[in-house]
């Protein structure tokens, strides 16, 4: 399975960040992974962010629920995220990964990452 996050580098304060994640070589409609968001800010560890399942259902960090929304577009074997009112504190590295677990709390609780995305919240 290989993943690859695509998205803007760069976002500005109160803006909303939309990141992609294509899927190949595995379907994100398979009942195994879940497909999860991650980030890592600088100097920081891993972050979790959010996941979809097979079927659709979504969960998220309580902490960034309230700006939080993953869909997927089946047809393209992607998932999405969406994070609003970005600040610079949302400055990361966002990844996307798969996992056999809800909710990893370790990076070796994902099976497959993708390389990542520097975002940069700045004005």
């Amino acid at each position: 399975v290989q993943l690859q996050e695509s998205g803007p580098g760069l976002v500005k304060p109160s803006q909303t960040l939309s990141l992609t994640c294509t899927v190949s070589g595995g379907s994100i409609t398979t009942n195994y992974y879940y497909w999860n968001w991650v980030r890592q800010p600088p100097g920081k560890g891993l972050e979790w962010i959010g996941a979809i399942n097979y079927s659709g259902s979504t969960y998220y960090s309580p902490s960034l629920k309230r700006r939080t929304s993953i869909s997927r577009d089946t047809s393209k074997n992607q998932f999405t995220l969406q994070l609003s009112s970005m600040t610079p504190e949302d400055t990361a590295v966002y990844y996307c990964a798969a996992s056999a677990y809800r909710t990893p709390t370790a990076r070796d609780m994902y099976g497959y990452w993708g390389q990542g995305t520097q975002v940069t919240v700045s004005s």
